[in-house]
Parts: structure tokens; sequence; C-alpha cells
């Protein structure tokens, strides 16, 4: 295992907005669970809640030109990396003002407009398309650097090693980030991953491989700026691993399934990585009690306004179905 010391200590300057976006993605799918229920938001929803340390410190390593691909579990990722509430939030409720004009869903965000190329539900393969973008990059010669989420039961995938392989033979400025939560939704990592860590599978890509407390926004930031610094300089790839725990099940309304003890579940909520960080805030001084409390007064009003924004909006019309499929519009199939 490579361990590498931080590049520098946070700014402080950063914690109210870790502390910002954290929130916005705790209070964001708390709502879109309320909404799901009221069979307002169609289809499966999978939430990120006690995983928001790992991703928030992740993003904020990244500038907002830099590229993020997310997974499945995917309204974190693009909050994360400072998309907007609204057009998220239409998105899951299938409306026309979504960032992926209501087509998408929950699985599937894109928000360009914060680097974030997109999502999906197949596991493992976002692993390729941050590669690719990594390597349109390394062409285009414009600084950029892609950043992938992907899972413990994703790294099993091939797709997952032939994008690592190719990354590291080719040097592209890629971060692959696991989100080691523990479980392929019910299926413990320890019956379904060779290694304990899988950061650990680095050496065989002869590139740098980490493991942090995903808990803590502060460590998954320090390594994440370590492995963006040294794929800005073209030294290649890095691969993060954040240990975390999803407090939900898999999806929201799956029935709970005796796969995790109450403990366990327990025993990580102890850790929560937003409580953490707030009372550290406190304790180190950089956040006062009235910071937090204004800061999560906005983050509330922000959720209502992007609940609001999407109830408002309308519904995508049906001759809209083959827009922004292919590059060539289609002339009408049903004639």
């Amino acid at each position: 295992m490579i361990k590498k010391n931080r590049v520098m200590p946070v700014s402080n300057q950063l914690w109210p907005e870790m502390y910002r976006r954290m929130l916005r993605i705790r209070r964001f799918e708390a709502a879109a669970t309320t909404l799901h229920g009221r069979g307002e938001i169609p289809g499966a929803l999978h939430t990120a809640t006690g995983q928001e340390g790992e991703i928030v410190g992740a993003c904020m390593a990244l500038t907002t030109e830099d590229y993020m691909i997310g997974n499945h579990r995917s309204h974190g990722h693009p909050i994360g990396k400072g998309a907007r509430l609204g057009p998220l939030m239409a998105e899951l409720m299938g409306r026309a003002t979504g960032v992926n004009r209501g087509k998408g869903g929950s699985m599937h965000l894109a928000d360009f407009s914060v680097g974030s190329l997109g999502e999906t539900s197949i596991l493992g393969s976002g692993l390729p398309v941050a590669t690719g973008a990594a390597l349109g990059a390394k062409m285009l010669k414009n600084g950029r650097v892609s950043l992938c989420f992907f899972g413990d039961g994703a790294s099993s995938e091939g797709a997952v090693h032939e994008a690592m392989n190719i990354a590291s033979v080719w040097k592209l400025p890629v971060i692959f980030l696991c989100e080691h939560n523990g479980y392929a939704i019910t299926t413990p990592a320890k019956l379904g991953v060779s290694v304990e860590d899988v950061a650990t599978r680095a050496t065989g890509y002869s590139m740098p491989g980490v493991v942090v407390d995903g808990q803590d926004v502060v460590a998954t930031y320090d390594a994440v700026a370590v492995a963006v610094q040294r794929a800005r300089a073209g030294e290649g790839p890095s691969i993060v691993e954040a240990k975390t725990y999803r407090y939900s099940e898999h999806s929201i309304a799956l029935p709970p399934m005796p796969y995790r003890t109450k403990e366990e579940v327990d025993s990580w909520r102890q850790r929560d990585p937003i409580t953490m960080f707030r009372q550290r805030s406190l304790d180190e001084g950089v956040l006062r009690e009235t910071e937090l409390v204004a800061i999560e007064t906005e983050v509330a009003v922000e959720v209502q306004e992007a609940v609001d924004f999407a109830k408002k909006s309308p519904l995508p019309q049906p001759d809209e179905a083959y827009e922004h499929v292919f590059i060539d519009p289609l002339t009408d199939l049903r004639t």
C-alpha cells in the first residue's frame, strides 16, 4: 500500500462549503425519499445517506472544470460537485426542467455545467467513461483530471480492471474513488471481493493506492488532493478507497433484510460524517454555532425551493422522446 502525506492542510475557507454540500446531500435525499414514498418520484431511489463525507471531500478536491462520473447511488455526486438542486430534483421527478430533460431519472444524472459527465445503473461502467474523459484531457492538454466513483461491489467487474490497466499504461489523469460501504446490495464484501482493501489492487496496475476514513471529509479531501496533483503533473492514475457506510437499505422501499445487525448500523451512525464534521468545526474554532445554524437554515430553504421548482415544472412532451438520443434526428417511427 502506498501512503502519501497531504499536499497542504485543507484551507479553513473550504469548511463552510464542505458542511453546506454535505447537508445539501442529506436533506435533498430526505426530501426525495418522502416524495418517492408518495409516488411522486418513479422508479428506484438509491440514497447515499452516511456517505456524504467521502463524496464531498473527493469532489471538493477538484475544480469545476474537472470531470466527475458517479454511479447508481447518484444524487450525492453532482451535489458534491456543486450542481444546482432544482434541476436535479426535477430530473428525479421526470420533469422537462431536469438536468436531462426528465428522461434520465434518479440513476442517470448529468450536469455538464459542473463537470458531471453522468451516472449509470450498470456497475463498473463509469470507469471506462472516466478513463476516456482523462484520455481526452491528455490529448487536448487542457489540464483537467477525471474522477470516478465506484463501489466495492463493482470493484470485481471486468470493465473496472480494463479501465485501470489502460489508464496506467497511458498515464492518464484519472482518480478511481472506491466507495467501500461493505455491501453489494446484501452481499458482504468479504464474500465477493478477494482482498480486504480494494486499494491494494493498485500495485497490480503500477499506480498508488491509499485507504482513507470515508466518514472524515477532510481526510478524503487530502487523499484525493494528492491524487489530483499527481494526475495534473502527468504521473498517471491513482486509487483512493474510502471506507464508508450507507445507513439505508440498498434502495428506498426495499424491505429490511437480515444481512447486517442493528448494532453494526448503530455503530456506524455514531460516526455520522456530518455530525462529526460539525463538532470538529466547533472544537477547532473554524466555525461558530451561529454560522453552522445559518448554513443549516440556508440549506433547508434551498431544498424546499428545489422541491417547489420540480413540482411546478412541466412533464416532457411525447414528441420529445427522440430528442437528444441520436446525433441525427430520426423521422417519426410511429408512421
